[in-house]
């Protein structure tokens, strides 16, 4: 089942919502059809992006605007620190991680401070000097210039996927220049590298060249097609260590998200309706709510203490709640069935309202007055 959502921006319903009494059947009760965002869409197709130019000697890329390291087998912060003769106890709070939590290998640490200026370019990456005077093997032969890639500082409840949707980046750009594992997974204060747009990498690029150049052999009607050689004749396939489909993924390093942002929300005005990842954010004018991913039958609590200010539905039937707050503050759940309330009934911090729907979204807002605000602002 698909969620369709319109903006809450109509003057005339949100004037006529705040002026519920609530109390009994009596009053209008608003249909806020034509009012609730329309059908969720996805951000604008993302960009290719360059590849991520490669570590120097010391495994360090330097940019015009800042620099990481990239973490190799068995590192941790503590010794990368070590390496590049930094503080263990500054770089570890930087990246907000622990100086002996251990690192996967690509992982990419930012490095506080501005790059200083060096010698010869690889792209926006500096070479080493040093390194270079001492025998260690020569830098890539240097790449046009580009854009200096942005930093992005991750905030309680983001997700890959959202994060990428933001900057118009694919997901599998944004995790092959961070070095991301392969569930994805990330914790609050990581700092991201956000992949600069530009042409296929190199090597995508070298084979799809030598693909196109390949000649085909042409044969007589009837005669049949010749088998063709497989890759594994002329070089041997990797060895690789698969672990059985069955086998539990190790914790990721960082906390886990939802428990983080659920301790933080009980702190605010509002808390999270749903314990859940935040996978399309609040975008005035474009998303005048936040979409939390909420498995179908997911217990739906009320944000905040207030009444059931109006229950309508939307053009496919879903129900649509509308809490009134203190202060002229609205709150409004769509996305869920199996209602435990009423119009006009009294809530509190914490009561079900409902469960989820088999979209697995639910489609929250908050409001003053007549204005949308960023939920997360409140949390």
């Amino acid at each position: 089942m698909r969620i369709s959502f319109r903006a809450l921006a109509a003057t005339a319903g949100l004037a006529a919502l705040a002026s519920c009494t609530g109390q009994g059947s009596g009053g209008m009760d608003i249909d806020l059809r034509g009012m609730i965002p329309g059908a969720l869409n996805t951000a604008p197709a993302a960009q290719a992006a360059q590849a991520r130019p490669a570590p120097d000697a010391q495994g360090v890329i330097t940019f015009q605007n800042t620099r990481v390291a990239v973490a190799r087998q068995g590192d941790t912060i503590a010794a990368i620190a070590a390496r590049l003769g930094l503080n263990a106890a500054q770089l570890a709070s930087y990246n907000a991680i622990a100086a002996n939590a251990p690192l996967h290998a690509g992982a990419v640490v930012a490095l506080p401070g501005q790059p200083a200026a060096r010698s010869g370019s690889y792209g926006n990456q500096t070479a080493a000097a040093p390194a270079a005077q001492q025998g260690a093997a020569p830098a890539p032969t240097p790449a046009p210039a580009a854009a200096a890639p942005r930093q992005h500082v991750v905030t309680t409840g983001e997700t890959a996927w959202s994060i990428a949707r933001r900057y118009s980046v694919s997901v599998a750009d944004l995790a092959a220049w961070n070095g991301l594992p392969s569930d994805m997974s990330l914790r609050p204060g990581q700092r991201l590298l956000i992949p600069v747009a530009g042409q296929a990498a190199p090597a995508a690029a070298a084979t799809a060249a030598q693909a196109g150049a390949e000649t085909r052999t042409v044969t007589a009607p009837g005669t049949g097609s010749p088998t063709p050689e497989p890759p594994s004749a002329s070089r041997a396939l990797p060895t690789e260590q698969t672990p059985a489909a069955a086998t539990p993924a190790p914790p990721p390093a960082g906390p886990d998200l939802g428990a983080t942002r659920t301790a933080a929300s009980t702190r605010g005005r509002f808390s999270m309706p749903v314990n859940g990842p935040i996978i399309r954010p609040y975008a005035k004018g474009r998303n005048e709510g936040i979409d939390i991913a909420a498995p179908a039958g997911t217990r739906i609590n009320a944000a905040a203490s207030g009444r059931v200010a109006a229950i309508t539905r939307d053009t496919e039937g879903t129900p649509i709640v509308v809490l009134r707050h203190e202060n002229d503050m609205l709150s409004v759940y769509a996305g869920m069935d199996d209602l435990t309330v009423s119009r006009g009934d009294a809530v509190s911090r914490g009561q079900a309202l409902g469960k989820s729907t088999t979209s697995g979204v639910l489609h929250f807002e908050i409001r003053r007055g007549f204005d949308s605000v960023d939920p997360e602002g409140l949390f």
